[in-house]
């Protein structure tokens, strides 16, 4: 099996080496000091009970996800237009598209850029992956999950076969009978961080010690409930009870990674989190107050750092 890895982040490369680990055939887009260590002496991978090096076949030519059975996608969600030619002719190609992004609607921007619906297959990951240095991944929860499903809930081969080399890599990985509705659970659990976190410049811990920062994130997460049923994908009150008991028991030093993107200046994924709640919201006729109000804070913070 040749599987195309574009996105050389946490979540991309520690797939990667896993993968590659396992036997499979792995071809890893990456730039700069990170290809030039990879190419040097391999991928190291560290988990909370392991570290290993993987030799990945690594190239800074997207060109070369042509003729791959699938690509997994983990690029940043803005990242998606410099990449799309290369996804749409790796799809021409046969190859099944696997976006694990951050966002809601990354299904319906790939078909924008001109990746056939039929060649997306859905997919999340549950996991804390970073790449500390040239060359070096690590996962730092003790836990590691994988869901891939089709986005018209048809069982299909190619998504049970993904699923079991991603298993036998050593992820606990599973077929989704309903993988856009994981999607907005997912989606859930993440914007509200975005958003508290965004707002106050302050991690986790900070805003659920006092009561008004504790009710932004369950006024935030109502928002994306109500959002969801009108797109059709119906989170349940259990669902957001879940989810908001998940938030609230967030370890006191979590920073999301909209906040450092933010902090540093540079381009974030506003327009998949809480500019896609704001935009959907307004769409389907639910308002979403939080989510405009932190939509044009996070807008206006950009233009003042630009």
């Amino acid at each position: 099996m040749e599987i195309g890895i574009v996105g050389a982040g946490g979540i991309g490369s520690y797939y990667a080496g896993l993968l590659s680990r396992a036997g499979q055939q792995v071809r890893l887009i990456a730039r700069g000091d990170h290809l030039a260590a990879i190419e040097a002496k391999g991928l190291e991978v560290r988990t909370p009970t392991e570290t290993f090096i993987a030799k990945p076949e690594v190239t800074s030519d997207a060109g070369r996800l042509v003729g791959c059975d699938y690509v997994i996608v983990a690029v940043k969600g803005y990242s998606l237009g410099e990449i799309g030619p290369s996804l749409v002719a790796a799809a021409a190609g046969g190859a099944a598209i696997v976006p694990l992004l951050n966002g809601i609607d990354v299904p319906e921007r790939l078909e924008a850029l001109g990746v056939p619906r039929a060649s997306i297959v859905g997919g999340l990951i549950a996991a804390s992956l970073v790449r500390s240095a040239p060359g070096v991944v690590e996962r730092r929860s003790p836990f590691d999950r994988a869901a891939l499903g089709e986005l018209d809930r048809t069982a299909r081969p190619r998504t049970k076969k993904l699923v079991d080399a991603i298993a036998a890599a050593g992820t606990e990985a599973r077929v989704s009978d309903d993988i856009l509705l994981d999607l907005w659970r997912k989606f859930a659990f993440i914007v509200p961080m975005t958003v508290v976190c965004g707002l106050s410049r302050q991690p986790m811990g900070q805003v659920l010690a006092g009561e008004r920062g504790r009710a932004l994130v369950t006024g935030a997460l109502h928002e994306i409930v109500l959002v969801s049923r009108a797109c059709g994908a119906f989170l349940a009150d259990d669902d957001e009870a879940k989810v908001c008991a998940d938030l609230l028991a967030l370890p006191a030093g979590m920073r999301p990674s909209f906040l450092q993107d933010l902090e540093r200046g540079g381009p974030t994924e506003l327009d998949l989190l809480a500019g896609a709640v704001s935009r959907l919201g307004h769409e389907s006729s639910v308002a979403t107050p939080i989510h405009d109000v932190a939509t044009a804070a996070f807008e206006s913070a950009t233009r003042q750092q630009s």
